[in-house]
C-alpha cells in the first residue's frame, strides 16, 4: 500500500470514530513482548480507540542489524492483537506524521519516558509539543518495564557470532555505556583541518533489461541517479556532530550544479577552503551504474581530471601552513588523483600536528599510488590487501606486514581492515587490539574507511583508549557498509543509540 492510501485510510477510520477518544502509542515495537501488553493495556483505559504508530525500518537505529523484522512484519503481528483497533506505519522518525494525523487525546509512553532528558534521540520534546498543541495530553505509566533490546541481546536473537560476543562483554565489562559517551563528547572541542580530494559519487539505478540485441554487452533502463558528496566531503560530514570546528582544503572546479549539493549536503560548521587547480579544472564525479533491485554495481564511469602544474602544489601547501595554527589535528585522505605529490607529502609530513592518513588503493591509482612519501604520522588506515600491494608481500603475515610498514614510515598508531573479518590495531607500544565486524552483510564498501578514519583519528588524538577507538572506529563502518555509497553519514546520536543497544 503506498503512502497517500495508507493515509487515507487512517483518515477514514478516524472520521467514523471522531466522537471517540482517541489513544495513540509509538515505537518499533520489533519484539513484542509482556512488557508491551501491559503497555497497550493501560493506554486503552484512557480511551475508546487504541492506535498504535510504528517505526519505519529506516529509522530504527539501534544495533547495526536491526530491526529484527521488517515494517511490514511487525504491522501484520501487531493487527492481530485485539486490544489494538488500528496499527499505523509512521513517516517520519519520531511520531510526528502519526501524531499530527491521528491528533490524539491521549499519547501514551513507558515509564523510562518520565524524565524526558534520558531521552538521547531528543524526539520526546517535539511529541510533547504537537500533542500539546493539538490539546491532547501526555501520559506515562507505570507498567513494570522490560527491555526489547536486552531481551534481544540476552537471548542472542541477532546471533552474534562467538568473538563479537565475547568482544561485546569484554567491552561492557571493562568500560560501560556511561563511559564511553562521555568520551565521545571529548570530540567536540578538537579543531580539525581535512586535505584531500572532493569527490561527487552518483549512483544511476535502473533495470537491467537485457542483453543488447546486435552487441554483446548489458542494457540498463535507468530510472534514476543520486548524487553524494564522497572522498574529503564524506569525511567532513561523518565528523560534523562530533567536533565544533572543521576547516576542509580541496579542490572544486565550482561547477554551479555541484555548489548547490554542497550547500545542502554540508554544514555550517564545515568552513570550504576551495582551490582551482588550473582554469578548466572540473571537479572529480564517479559515476556507478547499479541494479535497482540487488544495488548490484554493474560498472563505473568516472570524470577524472589531469594533474596539475607545480604553481598549484605551492598554493596548496601555502594553504595548508595559513590553517595549521588554527587546528589541533590534520586528516589527509589520498585517493590517488594526484591532487598530492612527493613535495605536498614530505611537507604535511613535517607539520608538528597530530596527523592521520587514509591512502587508498582503487581502479584509478592501482600499481601506481603509495603513501611511501608520507612519514612521521600518528595514524594511519589501511585495508589488507592494500597493505600488501604496498609492500609488495603476500604471505607473510598482518603483525609483520604492519612492523615493517610502521617502522619504514615511522607511523605511531596503524589500524589494518579486514571487511568481514574486522579490523586490527596496532600501537606505537606494540599493542594489537582486535575488533570484529559488526554488519552482517555489506551493501557498498565504498567509504567505510573514510567512516572509520573520522571517528579514530579524533579518538586517538583525545588519547581515549584504543580499545574504545577500534570499537567506535568499527561501528562507524558498519554503519557505513549497510548504506549505499556516501548517503549516509554517521552522527553523534546513532553511534549512541548504537552503543547503549549493544552494552545493556
Amino acid at each position: 500500500m503506498n503512502n497517500s492510501n495508507k493515509k487515507r485510510n487512517l483518515i477514514n477510520f478516524l472520521n467514523q470514530n471522531k466522537n471517540k477518544k482517541i489513544v495513540l502509542c509509538h515505537g518499533a515495537f520489533d519484539l513484542v513482548h509482556y512488557g508491551h501488553i501491559l503497555h497497550f493495556k493501560s493506554a486503552k483505559k484512557y480511551g475508546d480507540i487504541l492506535i498504535v504508530s510504528i517505526t519505519k525500518n529506516k529509522f530504527i537505529r539501534k544495533g547495526i542489524n536491526k530491526p529484527l523484522f521488517d515494517e511490514n512484519q511487525r504491522y501484520n503481528y501487531l493487527k492481530e492483537l485485539k486490544i489494538i483497533d488500528y496499527v499505523y506505519i509512521c513517516d517520519t522518525e519520531s511520531a510526528k506524521d502519526s501524531i499530527e494525523i491521528i491528533k490524539p487525546n491521549f499519547y501514551i509512553k513507558g515509564p523510562d519516558y518520565k524524565n524526558n532528558s534520558l531521552d538521547i534521540t531528543k524526539k520526546i520534546h517535539l511529541e510533547k509539543k504537537l500533542v500539546k498543541k493539538f490539546k491532547g495530553k501526555i501520559i506515562y505509566t507505570n507498567d513494570e518495564k522490560f527491555s526489547s533490546s536486552k531481551i534481544i541481546n540476552e537471548k542472542n536473537l541477532l546471533n552474534y557470532n562467538y568473538n563479537q560476543r565475547l568482544y561485546l562483554e569484554k567491552i561492557k565489562n571493562k568500560f560501560g555505556y556511561d563511559f564511553i559517551r562521555e568520551e565521545i563528547k571529548k570530540l567536540s572541542k578538537i579543531r580539525v583541518l581535512l586535505v584531500g580530494e572532493l569527490i561527487f559519487d552518483k549512483y544511476s539505478f535502473g533495470d537491467v533489461i537485457g542483453k543488447s540485441a546486435k552487441e554483446p554487452h548489458l542494457v540498463l533502463k535507468e530510472l534514476n541517479s543520486e548524487y553524494y558528496v564522497g572522498g574529503i566531503g564524506a569525511i567532513a560530514r561523518h565528523l560534523t556532530t562530533f567536533v565544533n570546528k572543521i576547516q576542509l582544503i580541496s579542490a572544486f572546479g565550482n561547477e554551479i550544479f555541484l555548489k548547490k549539493i554542497l550547500k545542502n549536503k554540508l554544514k555550517k560548521n564545515i568552513l570550504l577552503n576551495f582551490l582551482k587547480p588550473y582554469k578548466n579544472y572540473f571537479s572529480i564525479v564517479k559515476e556507478r551504474f547499479v541494479d535497482n533491485i540487488s544495488n548490484y554495481k554493474m560498472f563505473g564511469s568516472y570524470k577524472i581530471p589531469h594533474k596539475p602544474n607545480i604553481n598549484f602544489y605551492k598554493k596548496l601547501m601555502s594553504k595548508i601552513k595559513s590553517k595549521i595554527s588554527l587546528v589541533d589535528m590534520i586528516i589527509i585522505s589520498d585517493y590517488g588523483h594526484d591532487f598530492f605529490d612527493k613535495r605536498t607529502a614530505e611537507f604535511i609530513s613535517k607539520i608538528k600536528k597530530f596527523k592521520a592518513l587514509n591512502a587508498q588503493l582503487n581502479s584509478v591509482n592501482k600499481g601506481f599510488n603509495s603513501f611511501n612519501y608520507y612519514k612521521n604520522l600518528d595514524l594511519v588506515i589501511i585495508n589488507l590487501a592494500e597493505l600488501k600491494n604496498e609492500l609488495k608481500e603476500e604471505k607473510i603475515e598482518t603483525n609483520f606486514l604492519a612492523d615493517i610498514i610502521m617502522q619504514r614510515n615511522k607511523i605511531k598508531n596503524l589500524i589494518v581492515t579486514k571487511g568481514k573479518d574486522g579490523a586490527t590495531f596496532f600501537g606505537e607500544n606494540s599493542k594489537i587490539i582486535h575488533c570484529p565486524a559488526f554488519a552482517d552483510q555489506s551493501i557498498d564498501k565504498v567509504g567505510a574507511g573514510d567512516a572509520m578514519l573520522s571517528i579514530v583519528a579524533p579518538a586517538l588524538k583525545q588519547k581515549i583508549d584504543p580499545e574504545i577507538t577500534l570499537f567506535l572506529g568499527s561501528i562507524a563502518a558498519a554503519i557505513s557498509v549497510k548504506n549505499i555509497g556516501n548517503k549516509v553519514a554517521v552522527n553523534f546520536d546513532e553511534l549512541d543509540q548504537i552503543i547503549d543497544y549493544y552494552l545493556r
